[in-house]
């Protein structure tokens, strides 16, 4: 007997893409497009037929092919799952596969033989036009009237619904911010072409094939080193839906500004090792990073280990700080404005992020900003909040 494939083209191929999204998988409009057109060419395909096209589609790696039957199942055949475990918190209405085959072949008639002052689209372009229009009104998303919005999806949109050209939008404002990192004055010299200062020791040794005669000066200009940047994230429970948006963010600046990152709960540990390898496991490892973390949160416990034993040689003069946090904590109030006070005196500058638009206002984090121990504070709840922040983190 045939499976009875969970299926509407026309109504439900936008939301497995945002499933298939969500566990990894880049699928974007031009996937969809092709996943239309292999439905199209099955007359009476069988959920077997219709996955086997579909993962050679959406699949781009090993990873992708291995959870490929678990995800297709869970969305389209949710009778077979029932008693597994569950790979996503969300649900997906279900359709019958002749019903699906029908509405889409009745969608393309329609399609090719509705009237336009326009040239004509191709039909399975039209489909995919109405599945797009009808997830964005079942998620009431801002839609475009007349052609334009005032919407950007990019940054409103939520880090469960990202797309792969997302993250990439976010690495290049990650890039832009770390450029606009004021650079600090050191010690040290460097050789310059048209320096300010003459390199006299320089200047002889070059005057020596010329018989002692200065004619040739060279010259020196004080070294600018860019600013050290820390960033600390708080994966506790009650920060547990922004915790992977967190890190996202984090891994962008270990690749654009060599940032060193940690994760704390109740207490500290560092993960750049494992935020600088660029692969398709990524959301895998991010994953990782968070699994054992949920419980209380001790953040004057985490800043102290942080100051006191992980960056006690890096911090100096012109350090950033920032502190990715609700400001909930377990430690007694006071405990966290002396922590910080420890790394103000180190000369650093402190950020605090947090995912609400109010400001913390925990006893501790009331005490700390009495103590003026907090540069500034920026809402960071989605990609925008990022874009719109970029002018004030320098």
């Amino acid at each position: 007997m045939r499976d009875a494939l969970a299926i509407a083209p026309t109504d439900s191929l936008a939301g497995f893409a945002a499933l298939l999204r969500d566990h990894g998988l880049k699928v974007g409009v031009a996937e969809q497009h092709s996943m239309l057109k292999a439905a199209m060419l099955l007359a009476h395909p069988k959920a077997s037929q219709i996955s086997a096209a579909w993962r050679s589609i959406a699949c781009h790696s090993a990873k992708d092919w291995r959870q490929w039957p678990e995800l297709f199942d869970r969305y389209w055949l949710p009778h077979r799952t029932q008693g597994t475990v569950r790979v996503s918190g969300q649900t997906r209405p279900s359709r019958n596969l002749r019903d699906a085959v029908q509405a889409l072949h009745q969608s393309m008639d329609e399609a090719a033989s509705r009237p336009s002052a326009q040239s004509p689209s191709h039909p399975v372009a039209s489909a995919l036009e109405a599945a797009l229009e009808h997830s964005a009104e079942a998620t009431g998303a801002p839609q475009a009237q007349g052609g334009a919005t005032r919407t950007e999806a990019l940054h409103d949109r939520e880090f469960s619904q990202w797309l792969p050209q997302d993250l990439h939008g976010l690495q290049q404002i990650a890039e832009r911010i770390a450029t606009q990192l004021r650079k600090r004055l050191t010690r040290r010299w460097r050789a310059q072409n048209m320096g300010r200062k003459l390199d006299l020791r320089r200047t002889l040794r070059q005057s020596v094939s010329v018989g002692g005669l200065p004619i040739c000066p060279a010259w020196r200009q004080q070294r600018r080193a860019q600013p050290r940047l820390f960033i600390l994230v708080d994966v506790s429970r009650s920060m547990e839906s922004y915790a992977q948006l967190f890190l996202r963010v984090a891994r962008a600046f270990v690749q654009a500004a060599h940032a060193r990152v940690f994760v704390f709960h109740t207490r500290l540990t560092e993960v750049t090792p494992l935020l600088q390898r660029d692969s398709g496991t990524v959301q895998e490892k991010v994953n990782a990073v968070t699994a054992g973390f949920g419980g209380g949160t001790r953040i004057a416990t985490s800043m102290t280990d942080f100051v006191r034993v992980h960056a006690r040689s890096q911090i100096n003069r012109g350090s950033r700080v920032w502190v990715l946090s609700d400001g909930f904590d377990a430690d007694p109030p006071d405990e966290l404005a002396k922590s910080l006070g420890h790394i103000l005196q180190r000369g650093a500058q402190i950020t605090w992020f947090h995912p609400t638009r109010a400001v913390p206002a925990s006893e501790a984090m009331l005490t700390a900003r009495a103590q003026c121990c907090i540069a500034r504070f920026v809402p960071l709840a989605t990609l925008k909040d990022l874009y719109v922040a970029r002018s004030v983190l320098q």
